[in-house]
């Protein structure tokens, strides 16, 4: 496995640029919040390749659903995806996640 490595100051760039790279029509997107990271993978290779995209800051995201804001670059945990106009990660805590392990690792 291969893992290159994009690392943002804080978890607002990193949802500025995810928010930016998301087809106009997809506005949820996964991330984990594994082991003192926030992270998104992203494979390089669409024919199942072995090289992955980490973006990550430090940090930490509570469970949930959280709305973001592009132009204040606030994010808020919500209930429920409500505006076509926002953003919306969906924030994840696994239990296990291998890929991450072996990229946290290398860092």
């Amino acid at each position: 496995m291969n893992v290159e490595y994009e690392e943002f100051d804080n978890v607002e760039d990193m949802f500025m640029y995810l928010a930016s790279v998301a087809p106009p029509m997809k506005n949820t997107m996964p991330i984990n919040s594994y082991k003192g990271y926030v992270c998104s993978f992203i494979p390089l290779n669409p024919t199942g390749g072995d090289t992955y995209l980490m973006l990550y800051a430090k940090g930490e995201l509570e469970n949930g659903i959280h709305e973001f804001d592009v132009v204040s670059k606030s994010i808020t945990k919500v209930e429920a995806v409500e505006r076509a106009d926002k953003q919306y990660f969906i924030s994840i805590t696994p239990k296990r996640n291998t890929i991450a392990d072996k990229a946290i690792e290398q860092i």
